[in-house]
């Protein structure tokens, strides 16, 4: 009989997501947009802190918009950070800007404070900075906040695996001028495909639900003055992350725990270290994550290949998107020269599963055959 699948981050369901979609069949609101749509966005504001909130189809769309909002486009500078999935920065190239790709800093993994302000003095002023909060881990918000505002450039936060995460209490995407979220069904919570766009300017939020409807006028007519996109989110969708929302702190607690647990069964192998978290935040632990030790002679597709042998999902770190052959051409800056945290980190560390639903003999599954990769 073949093994049970773990898997990395499945969705999980729990029951409420049915009462909305139905209360949306039952009133035939099975179109775009509909009573859950801006329920959603009015819990999401309640929940995350956010004034304002627009539901979109991705996040990838509310990153598009947010560039789209901020006035970035060709030959603009964005700032971004490399260790991230390329959602983060397509949407710079479709506006058809320059992305220069900032480096990784060894305390989170996520942008380092000091090659940005590095890449503000070599590059000068971007258009737009955008921040990731990596496996739920939030940034050093502080100094790079410090320096956007220093420089007058604003923030865009792409908190799309950090939802529920905090940084010296308040919730990740709220700090930048723009937030994004993510929904998508390997998130902490899922519409099975979605986004958030939040502001604490209402005119943003406006301004990206008018974009994502496609442009339209407000003209008894079809009139279009400029380009707009079908970005919102359906009224369906909204309702399973509805229901999935009253759930986020009770998966950010089973996140926590597996992390935890990854943590003190790896305790006795020196040769193992766990993703580190920002003391100055309470992260969300969506993917609990491990870096092996330079010159072991165990290696991480060497555990990936053990894990996937009985049928367990795990996940290279994300390859850095300097080392991407579509981004190729365009700049990375380094803290130090010649020295780049994040490669560094993709060469050396995985995701460990990371599903909610793991029971104790799943993680005890899974831990007993990474340990063995060790001879323990």
């Amino acid at each position: 009989m073949e093994n049970k699948k773990i898997y990395l981050s499945s969705p999980t369901m729990h029951g409420e997501e049915q009462k909305f979609i139905q209360e949306a069949f039952d009133t035939n609101w099975v179109a775009p947009l509909g009573p859950n749509v801006n329920a959603f966005e009015k819990e999401m504001e309640a929940y995350t802190g956010a004034a304002h909130a627009s539901a979109l189809s991705a996040g990838t769309a509310a990153i598009h918009l947010a560039l789209r909002i901020l006035g970035v486009g060709e030959g603009d500078l964005v700032f971004a950070p490399t260790l991230t999935f390329s959602a983060t920065c397509n949407p710079i190239v479709y506006e058809k800007a320059t992305p220069v790709f900032i480096d990784s800093e060894e305390d989170t993994w996520n942008m380092s404070p000091a090659a940005l302000e590095k890449a503000f003095k070599t590059y000068g002023k971007p258009k737009a900075v955008i921040v990731v909060h990596l496996y739920g881990t939030p940034a050093k918000l502080s100094e790079i906040m410090e320096i956007c505002n220093r420089y007058q450039v604003p923030l865009v936060e792409d908190a799309a695996e950090s939802l529920s995460s905090t940084y010296e209490g308040k919730q990740t995407g709220t700090f930048g001028k723009i937030g994004i979220y993510s929904f998508n069904g390997n998130k902490i919570i899922t519409t099975s495909g979605g986004g958030m766009l939040v502001s604490d300017e209402e005119a943003i939020t406006k301004k990206a639900t008018f974009l994502a409807t496609q442009a339209r006028d407000p003209a008894r007519f079809y009139q279009h003055s400029q380009i707009g996109y079908n970005y919102r989110m359906s009224n369906i969708t909204a309702g399973i992350g509805r229901g999935q929302l009253l759930h986020l702190e009770e998966h950010k607690a089973l996140k926590k725990k597996i992390y935890a647990a990854y943590k003190e069964a790896f305790a006795d192998i020196p040769e193992l270290t766990m993703n580190p978290m920002n003391e100055k935040g309470d992260a969300n632990c969506w993917l609990s994550c491990v870096t092996i030790e330079k010159g072991c002679s165990v290696t991480p597709d060497q555990i990936m290949d053990a894990l996937a042998a009985e049928n367990i999902e795990s996940r290279p770190i994300w390859k850095p998107l300097h080392l991407q052959p579509v981004f190729a051409e365009y700049d990375y800056v380094t803290e130090k020269d010649g020295c780049s945290v994040a490669a560094d980190i993709f060469d050396r560390g995985f995701c460990l599963p990371s599903d909610i639903k793991n029971t104790d003999e799943d993680m005890d599954r899974i831990i007993r055959i990474v340990r063995g990769c060790f001879g323990k």
